[in-house]
């Protein structure tokens, strides 16, 4: 089934001015799904599962998160928290004048859809998370996330370099995740430094209490054999909220290389936040 896909933007006040994000709607309707990127990564990676969501008659927006994507990327590292990011997808939603959406996301976005469930507890009609980023992932997000930190502080020219070989490269030309994988390279080592700073020496995540009291309906989505993304910490805070399912991955590429399976869960339990006011269809495992 084709849906529909339109190209959007809105801008969000800041204390250092105005700063302009982009997104991307598929289909149309009231039952409205945000899907958020990994760290670094484009809005673009979620365009499979989006035109999956709403070829079911979901409405879906995939947005760029400020210093993301197509969205604009300011050097400040003051500008990027997990509660800049949330308050930024509740902003999405006021300009939607969607009232309520399934919020769901991919290792920063999984941690920042929390965070939407935290301050606006209202405008969340479910949650999906996929690889969250909790207490078992410190020391390896440390090893992966400080020397890219390091680089792109002190060594901005390798995050340039990159930036220049991989951006001549036509997307249309490789395969979809090959293009993503461009995309992610295609960065400014100054706004890479501000993100990964913000975000390094921020808060990561809600607290324990506080993702305890999340009572939005919840699929958890955790991947084996993955050290930065444990399915130690996916079930944990499956554990955790009192009204969310846990689903293991086969693998970590699942998703990417074979997504049928979760992506029927995923539609399943989206379709249930809005079917049934309240209550999730508790999505096969």
């Amino acid at each position: 089934m084709l849906v529909s896909e339109r190209i959007g933007q809105f801008f969000v006040e800041g204390d250092s001015g105005r700063d302009r994000l982009e997104y991307t709607e598929y289909g149309s309707g009231d039952a409205w799904v945000v899907l958020l990127h990994g760290q670094l990564m484009p809005r673009r990676m979620h365009q499979p599962l989006a035109r999956a969501l709403a070829a079911e008659g979901l409405h879906v927006v995939t947005l760029d998160l400020l210093g993301h994507g197509r969205s604009d990327r300011p050097a400040d590292p003051l500008l990027y928290s997990m509660t800049a990011f949330a308050e930024q997808v509740v902003a999405l939603l006021d300009h939607l004048g969607a009232p309520q959406a399934v919020i769901g996301g991919t290792s920063l976005g999984a941690n920042v859809s929390l965070e939407v469930a935290v301050i606006a507890p209202d405008r969340v009609r479910g949650l999906l998370i996929e690889m969250p980023v909790l207490n078992n992932a410190l020391e390896a997000g440390i090893l992966a996330f400080g020397p890219l930190l390091f680089a792109a502080r002190f060594l901005p020219f390798t995050v340039n370099g990159l930036r220049l070989l991989t951006r001549p490269v036509p997307r249309g030309l490789v395969p979809f995740w090959a293009g993503i994988a461009l995309d992610t390279l295609d960065q400014h080592a100054d706004s890479v430094a501000a993100v990964v700073h913000g975000l390094f020496f921020g808060r990561i995540a809600p607290s324990s209490k506080q993702r305890r009291g999340i009572t939005a309906p919840a699929l958890v989505v955790g991947h084996p054999a993955d050290p930065i993304h444990p399915a130690a910490d996916a079930a944990m805070l499956a554990g955790e909220m009192p009204r969310a399912t846990f689903v293991r991955a086969r693998s970590i590429l699942e998703w990417r290389a074979t997504p049928d399976r979760l992506n029927r869960a995923a539609i399943g339990f989206a379709l249930g936040c809005w079917q049934t006011p309240g209550r999730a269809r508790r999505a096969g495992r």
